[in-house]
This record gives structure tokens, sequence and C-alpha cells, in this order.
């Protein structure tokens, strides 16, 4: 071998050197970049999630912000279906006090207000039992002493009942069976 053909597979060993450096260095920068990009998408997808969040938190909070009020008016309404069914229904008083009602209802009917039903089967889920009375069948509702309302799915005040209880005579069943 001559000089030149030693110094020239230095020089080549040398340039494969640099280029493993160099295509390790990329790899490594490559690798980083892709790290960094996979965070950069995390961080995006917790700001959106939390985006989400509290767009949902504020639109709950408006729905149930006037929940409070809304509660404390119900009282009023109470009072006023109290003297209207105490009052005649033909004094000028009576229809004055049910039109202050009705605009008042629709105020609050307006702002997601509704009242529970209070017919027919006992929902323990909506209504509070105060009483039981004799009945035909379990677990009708037998009077309504103040009326349940909601907002939304939320209950606001449950309906305040009586609830039908079966009777049985003497240890008899109403078949006439013994027990």
């Amino acid at each position: 071998m001559t000089g030149r053909s030693v110094k020239k597979d230095a020089g080549d060993k040398a340039e494969e050197a640099i280029l493993a450096q160099v295509r390790a260095d990329l790899e490594k920068a490559e690798k980083e970049a892709r790290e960094i990009m996979e965070l950069a998408k995390r961080i995006q997808a917790d700001f959106d999630n939390f985006r989400k969040r509290v767009l949902k938190e504020n639109e709950e909070f408006r729905k149930y912000a006037s929940e409070s009020v809304i509660s404390e008016m119900l009282g009023i309404v109470d009072d006023l279906e109290r003297a209207l069914a105490h009052a005649d229904k033909n004094d000028g008083l009576a229809i004055g006090v049910n039109a202050i009602r009705q605009n008042l209802m629709k105020i609050l009917t307006s702002k997601g207000l509704t009242e529970i039903p209070a017919e027919g089967k006992f929902d323990p889920n909506v209504h509070e039992a105060l009483c039981t009375v004799p009945g035909e069948e379990d677990g009708n509702i037998a009077e309504v002493f103040l009326k349940g309302y909601r907002i939304g799915d939320r209950v606001l005040r449950y309906a305040k009942v009586k609830v039908t209880k079966k009777q049985i005579d003497n240890g008899r069943s109403k078949e006439g069976e013994q027990k």
C-alpha cells in the first residue's frame, strides 16, 4: 500500500465516523422531535378537554344559578295558592291575586321550573310521604299537602303527599285467607 491509499482509507474512515455521528445525532433529534410532538398533542387534547369541561360547568352554573331564588319564591307561590283556596273565586281581590300568581308562575316556568305530577303512584324520587291512610291498594297518592317542583332534571322541592296503604283486617286479607 502506498501512502496515498493509507491516507485515503483513513480519510474515508474519518468521513464514515463523522457520517455515523451525524446520523446518530439526526436520529436523536428526530426522536426528541417526536416526543415533543406527542407532548404537544397531549397538551392540546388536555386543553380541549379542559375547555369543554369549563363550558359545561358554566352552562350548569347558569342553568342552576337561579335555583336558590326560585326556591325562595316558591314560598310566595304557596302563600298565594293558600289565599286563593280560601277566597271567593268571583271576588275582585281573588281575581287579582290569581293573576299575580299566574304571572309569577310564567316567570318561574321560563327559568326552567316545572311542577312534579302528584297523581297516581308514589315515587320516592320525587315525592315525600308524610303519612299513610287506608286505601284499596298500596302506594297511591291520596292527597297532596305541598306541590313539588324541579328545575331541569334536578328536584328543587319534593312533593309532600299522603299515601294509601292496603289494610289487612284482623289477620285476614281482603280475600278472607288467614295469615
